[in-house]
């Protein structure tokens, strides 16, 4: 349980030199960190002063023994959904506050970027932390556990949701359905539908959250 529980994965470090930001990047399902790092340098473009990191997940996916996850999805009840997000959201809630400290960076110089099984992940985990995270940004993902966010919600930071409408494997109804709770619940919340995309990011989507990003830590000036 040792080795489960020291998260790590690949890093872009800030191209300043010095950190003043951290922007995490959570992955999707039987996927690792090297895939969700790939983004870095496209956001580290308009982020100088940001280090980027992608944690892999702990466990083997069900489906793909070469790839990983953060819970199981063999059983879609909610409930048992729920409960391996929970494991895995203080696995990596331990995660953040370790790297924060190791930049010398306050809790809310972080920014949370997730991708399918991780938007599920930066959700649940984001508005529970107890100082927020700057920023949230899902990419083709969902709320699990929606109707206890009520009772469990810490944190209300801006969030922005960008999906698919051609997405097989998570419907850009779930986003939908995500704003609307988190919106319900007082979170401020942009939801960004793109036509024609199936479960990927795009440019547009990547352009978005690097806006986003940019506004929440104070660079909404794009000179800078």
């Amino acid at each position: 349980m040792s080795d489960i529980m020291a998260l790590d994965g690949p890093r872009l470090p800030p191209a300043s030199g010095t950190a003043k930001q951290l922007v995490v990047l959570l992955h999707g399902w039987g996927a690792n960190g090297d895939d969700l790092i790939g983004l870095a340098p496209y956001l580290a473009r308009g982020l100088p002063d940001t280090a980027f990191v992608s944690p892999n997940a702990p466990f083997p996916c069900d489906a793909n023994p070469m790839g990983l996850q953060w819970f199981s999805l063999m059983d879609r009840n909610e409930a048992q959904m729920l409960g391996g997000l929970r494991l895995a959201a203080s696995l990596v809630d331990a995660f953040l506050d370790e790297e924060l400290a190791r930049l010398g960076l306050p809790p809310d110089a972080l920014g949370l970027v997730g991708f399918s099984q991780g938007t599920m992940l930066a959700l649940h985990l984001g508005l529970r932390r107890k100082t927020a995270p700057a920023q949230i940004v899902g990419f083709s993902g969902s709320l699990i556990g929606g109707a206890a966010l009520s009772g469990e919600i810490v944190s209300r930071p801006p969030v922005l949701l960008v999906h698919g409408s051609a997405d097989p494997v998570v419907p850009y109804q779930s986003s939908e359905l995500a704003a609307e709770s988190l919106k319900a619940a007082g979170l401020e919340v942009e939801l960004l539908l793109r036509p024609g995309l199936p479960h990927s990011i795009d440019e547009m989507g990547i352009a978005k959250g690097l806006s986003a990003l940019r506004s929440a830590f104070g660079l909404s000036d794009p000179s800078r």
